[in-house]
């Protein structure tokens, strides 16, 4: 796997905001916002796509989802935001290390698209 931006990202290479961060994640704005707001969870592990994600990944993966309810709730978006996750070209993904969008501030009904926002 090469290298990415979010790579370069979470070892401070790319200077960045974090609105949070430990050993295993970073969170930081989305420079393209698609909503009001819109934050990526990024681990520290490269994984491109998250079906190459494996059995030793399985903490991890839960540590993320429990960093985007801690996050949602910092932001004040704990009552309603969406989750996405962009898998392969195919699925929108442009960026490929693992990356999880938390979307709020407005209505995400069933028309809006997941493109990698």
């Amino acid at each position: 796997m090469s290298d990415t931006i979010f790579g370069k990202i979470t070892r401070g290479e790319i200077p960045s905001d974090f609105l949070y961060e430990d050993d295993q994640c970073v969170v930081i704005r989305d420079i393209s916002p698609q909503a009001p707001t819109h934050v990526l969870v990024i681990p520290r592990t490269p994984i491109p796509r998250l079906v190459d994600a494996d059995v030793e990944h399985q903490a991890l993966l839960g540590h993320l989802m429990l960093v985007v309810g801690r996050v949602a709730q910092q932001l004040g978006v704990g009552d309603g935001f969406r989750l996405v996750v962009n898998n392969g070209e195919d699925g929108g993904q442009t960026v490929f290390h693992l990356h999880l969008h938390i979307l709020a501030g407005q209505p995400m009904d069933e028309a809006d698209t997941a493109g990698d926002l």
